[in-house]
């Protein structure tokens, strides 16, 4: 059955971009963008609590149940991604990063109840589900609401949070887990209780969040469009700084309908948009490449796992500030240069500080500052890959798009990476390790090319003139 559309002239894209950055789209970062600090609290604490769970009176995991473990979150967020991206496109934006929320905090708090194996198992699934689904919902609705002219450093930014995240957890796995501090079996369960805190905060704030007025356009809701605008314009105007707005706004006529069909969003983003989704999946691949830094500390210097934890911190810094300094750069001097300049200039570095490490010339503090400046601008790299997939194809397909994108580099990067690089350490030859390094700046060098010659020039664009919509007809 194919619902009835109807053909409508809007200016509701111009209206979005003319606006000023206020306290609404502080808000916006704020309450959406906590995603990528939750999915970095959840990695870095799974990682922190392995010892604390194979040492558990009531778990007692074995090194096999800790990997199946880590596989199911990885699972979970695949699926996730997939199942909450396409209903994400079809039900809207706002009602799905309210149930991929609720799934995430229902579902991390409850593995801090689990009893065994196989419960914990079903509940980071679920977790990993509902991470999964926050990306495609809340990057999307952000794409949607910022103004064009601050998008890049925008998405730079809330992608980098990834590692404030990461900086959480560890802090909060070294005092959770410290001996003494809490009884026996219950310091891991008071890990899991700080994302489920954080985010229960956020649900709270997204209630001032509305529907992105972008889906509302396209799905025929033209009532609610025009009130959401001008909701969010009012709240602008109501600023004691606020300045009048532009006059007129450019229009789009497009053919409005309650849905898309799911394999019109496919063909968008593979047929219509080949080139793009090359470029999607080299610029994600080669992110795949930074993960198992833990393991060379322990394996090659000896640092002790329990204090990991301090190493990580610098190297979360580094990656948090490239994004967050580099990210203006993405829209005044550009996307394709600043992409392909991060891209080269890590695989550079990366290439450099492996021999630096195979000839014996670094220590675990050397190094450690080393790949903080590496991942500086590696950060940035790996951020603006997750700006391009999302703002490169149709609004219609725009969370699917997304959720695919993510899906292939969470299954790369959580899969594939670590086997790799774990092979390579687990030989205990520098030499080896090195070979891996070079593979990856390889890999860095050659997005960087791949970039230079089919990137998309979408600095300071309406997403409508990035790409076009399924639904839009000529002027």
């Amino acid at each position: 059955m194919h619902d009835a559309s109807v053909i409508i002239e809007t200016d509701v894209p111009a209206r979005l971009d003319r606006l000023p950055w206020t306290r609404f789209h502080t808000l916006v970062i704020v309450a959406l963008g906590i995603t990528w600090v939750l999915d970095g609290l959840e990695v870095t604490i799974a990682g922190s609590i392995v010892g604390a769970l194979q040492e558990s009176p009531v778990l007692h995991f074995t090194p096999e149940q800790i990997g199946l473990v880590a596989t199911a979150y990885l699972a979970g967020a695949v699926v996730g991604a997939l199942l909450f991206g396409y209903l994400t496109d079809r039900l809207g934006r706002r009602k799905l990063f309210f149930v991929t929320l609720a799934l995430y905090l229902t579902a991390t708090a409850a593995t801090a109840l689990s009893w065994d194996f196989w419960s914990f198992a079903l509940f980071r699934l679920l977790t990993g589900a509902g991470i999964g689904g926050e990306y495609a919902a809340i990057n999307s609705a952000i794409q949607e609401l910022i103004p064009a002219r601050f998008r890049g450093r925008t998405d730079l930014a809330v992608n980098g949070s990834f590692w404030v995240g990461a900086a959480l957890g560890a802090l909060g796995a070294v005092v959770l887990l410290r001996p003494g501090l809490l009884p026996p079996d219950w310091g891991w369960r008071a890990a899991f209780g700080i994302g489920a805190a954080l985010g229960l905060g956020i649900l709270f704030l997204r209630r001032w969040i509305p529907e992105s007025p972008r889906w509302l356009m396209l799905h025929a809701r033209v009532e609610e469009c025009e009130a959401v605008l001008s909701g969010i314009e009012r709240r602008v105007l109501a600023s004691p700084s606020a300045q009048p707005l532009a006059g007129d706004c450019a229009r789009l006529r497009l053919v409005a309908a309650t849905h898309t069909p799911i394999l019109r969003m496919i063909r968008a983003i593979l047929r219509d948009y080949p080139r793009r989704a090359v470029l999607g999946l080299v610029l994600m691949a080669s992110n795949a490449i930074f993960f198992p830094y833990a393991l060379v500390l322990t394996r090659f210097y000896g640092i002790p796992s329990d204090a990991i934890g301090w190493y990580m911190l610098p190297f979360a810094l580094g990656n948090f500030m490239g994004p967050l300094l580099l990210g203006p750069l993405f829209d005044t001097l550009g996307r394709k240069p600043m992409i392909a300049f991060t891209y080269a200039i890590s695989g550079v570095l990366l290439a450099i500080v492996g021999w630096l490490f195979r000839e014996e010339m670094v220590d675990a503090v050397t190094l450690t500052i080393c790949w903080s400046g590496i991942f500086f601008f590696a950060s940035a790299a790996a951020s603006a890959a997750y700006l391009t997939v999302s703002e490169s194809f149709p609004l219609e397909a725009r969370a699917l798009a997304i959720a695919f994108f993510y899906a292939v580099g969470t299954a790369i990067g959580g899969v594939a990476s670590p086997w790799l690089f774990g092979m390579l350490v687990g030989t205990g030859e520098r030499g080896e390790v090195f070979l891996g390094y070079l593979f990856g700046a390889g890999l860095m060098i050659g997005a960087a090319l791949v970039e230079l010659a089919i990137g998309v020039k979408a600095e300071r664009q309406p997403l409508e003139s990035v790409a076009r919509p399924i639904s839009a007809l000529e002027s």
